[in-house]
């Protein structure tokens, strides 16, 4: 039990299965009800895909486990509807600090420009994210969640799944078109389907320590390479909600993770860095390694992998439910229109091909940070404090610390389905990049450019002037969103003047679009419904849009 947290109980309700209805084959089962699967589930229940969830507990995860959610996924949680209750709760910050010994040596800004909706990360309780998730799937129509429910066998077919469940009242068989697995890094799914997952065990070993104190400590993260509260080894700290504290020790390989959970020694190592005077009391302890392995491929005929199921990284740089959550925003939009008959199977492929290169990005930061944190050798751990000695007072050697580069989301410019650019543009909004966001006045009223789209395919269409929009451009707007996609056409405009029937307004109110986006008069992109750029040109042409968006759904022949 938890001093500033209370677990819900959710009720199992049994089984239409069990209750002799009529058989019922499902487009969509998620397994898990973990941050990943809830976010798959949401997205695809309230994209009008009926799902079933399954999962084998009857409430949230025990202890606070992830803490970092980094901006991407805020915005993915915002087009869930769980921005704010997320934001509410949790601890926003943008600078972490990093120290040698005594002595503060670098310091980042995770977002150092203005006009962005959310923060660089938040601090939030895992437990307040699932909870926040189960109340809005509790509110889809589409979405069914079963608790108690455990998924005991899973035989793959050729155009779907079946599985057994294990119920209270016993044991039921479940058919679905497409199975999502997202039963965590000790997927049950992944090894009854005998399925291999590759990587490496680092020999090292951490304690977690949430702590509840009150303590006028910035929001920020702080990072201690060899403190002498700690010598030898490497600590961080982060603020949560509720006066809640994490606290990571590096322990090494040879810790006894037993002994170090007991509350005296666990208290003694909080002391030694806080002081005797500091007022605490533990919330949770936990002792763990890690591993930074993947699946070979995501993708299994109609079982499709997602988040820790798929791939798990270590810790440092907050990656794990971050990718996870940026998954199910790149499978959800595809397999929807999969199941909807207006994309084919392939377009299920380029999910596992675009996760696997974000996973692979990773593996590679989360394996680099590591290898800074904990040094194999005498000559790494030299190399490594000299760089710490250095950057205090060279900028060449800040770059070269690493004490956990955080989660950003992947730039696919290697997707096959980008449009290469055939125009010159300046700026990162390449195809391939997440979009960056920007303030809008829409109808007079401020807003913000990633809440006006997503979901959906949508063109952005920037004009000086919605004045110079004249029926011509109209009429070819009105061709591309009469299309099988049915993509929304937006105006974006730094002067908002004569009406546009039939299309949204955007006001550019800080030019921000304008900037970011490197837009001039007649500048259009083409954007995804997850918020990746498709393709952009320097004037709108209805034939052009309608052949990428062929290409971003697989369906150009």
């Amino acid at each position: 039990m938890l001093s500033t947290y209370q677990y819900p109980k959710f009720d199992y309700i049994r089984p239409p299965e069990h209750s002799g209805a009529d058989k019922k084959r499902y487009p969509v089962v998620v397994v898990g009800a973990g941050p990943v699967g809830l976010a798959a589930a949401i997205e695809l229940a309230q994209s009008g895909v009926p799902v079933v969830l399954l999962d084998d507990d009857d409430t949230v995860s025990v202890g606070s486990r992830g803490v970092c959610y980094a901006k991407r996924t805020l915005e993915v949680l915002d087009r869930l509807g769980l921005g704010e209750p997320c934001m509410d709760k949790g601890v926003s910050w943008n600078v972490g600090r990093t120290f040698f010994r005594e002595q503060e040596v670098y310091n980042f800004n995770l977002l150092p420009q203005p006009d962005h909706k959310r923060p660089g990360m938040i601090n939030l309780q895992q437990y307040y994210l699932e909870e926040f998730e189960i109340k809005r799937a509790q509110e889809l129509p589409k979405l069914d969640l079963r608790f108690k429910n455990k998924v005991v066998s899973v035989t793959p077919q050729g155009d779907g799944a079946t599985l057994q469940v294990e119920t209270p009242d016993g044991i039921y068989s479940l058919e679905t078109d497409w199975l999502v697995v997202a039963d965590g890094a000790r997927s049950g799914i992944r090894r009854l389907m005998n399925l291999d997952i590759e990587g490496k065990i680092f020999k090292d070993r951490f304690l977690i320590a949430d702590v509840v104190m009150k303590a006028d400590f910035p929001h920020e993260r702080w990072f201690w390479f060899d403190p002498p509260f700690h010598p030898g080894q490497s600590v961080l700290l982060h603020r949560q909600a509720d006066n809640v504290y994490r606290i990571d020790f590096q322990l090494g390989w040879d810790a006894d993770p037993e002994e170090e959970k007991k509350p005296e020694k666990v208290i003694q190592r909080i002391k030694a860095m806080l002081g005797d005077d500091r007022e605490f009391e533990l919330e949770w302890v936990s002792v763990y390694t890690f591993q930074c392995r993947r699946m070979n491929a995501f993708t299994h005929g109609h079982v499709l992998f997602v988040g820790d199921a798929a791939h798990q990284v270590s810790p440092f740089g907050a990656r794990g439910a971050n990718s996870g959550i940026q998954d199910t925003d790149n499978l959800c939009w595809k397999l929807k229109l999969v199941v909807e008959g207006k994309a084919p199977p392939e377009l299920l492929d380029t999910y596992s091909e675009e996760r696997v290169f974000a996973a692979e990005e990773n593996l590679l930061n989360s394996t680099r940070s590591t290898d800074f944190i904990t040094p194999k050798s005498k000559t790494s751990l030299t190399f490594r404090n000299a760089v710490l000695s250095l950057a205090r007072n060279h900028a060449f050697a800040r770059g070269l610390v690493n004490s956990g580069r955080l989660s950003v989301p992947s730039h696919l410019t290697e997707s096959r389905l980008n449009t290469p650019d055939d125009g010159s543009f300046a700026g990162d909004m390449v195809p391939g990049a997440p979009m960056d966001d920007a303030p809008m006045l829409v109808d007079g009223q401020e807003a913000w450019l990633l809440d006006q789209v997503g979901n959906r395919f949508a063109v952005l269409l920037f004009v000086n002037d919605t004045a110079s929009v004249d029926a011509r451009l109209l009429a070819s707007c009105q061709v591309v969103a009469g299309g099988p996609l049915a993509p929304e056409v937006v105006l974006v405009a730094t002067k908002v003047g004569a009406a546009t029937p039939g299309l949204r307004v955007l006001e550019d109110r800080a030019d921000r679009f304008a900037e970011r986006y490197d837009a001039q008069h007649g500048s259009c992109y083409l954007v995804r419904p997850d918020q990746h750029v498709a393709a952009r040109w320097r004037s709108f042409d209805a034939a052009q849009v309608g052949t990428a968006l062929a290409r971003a759904t697989c369906n150009l022949s």
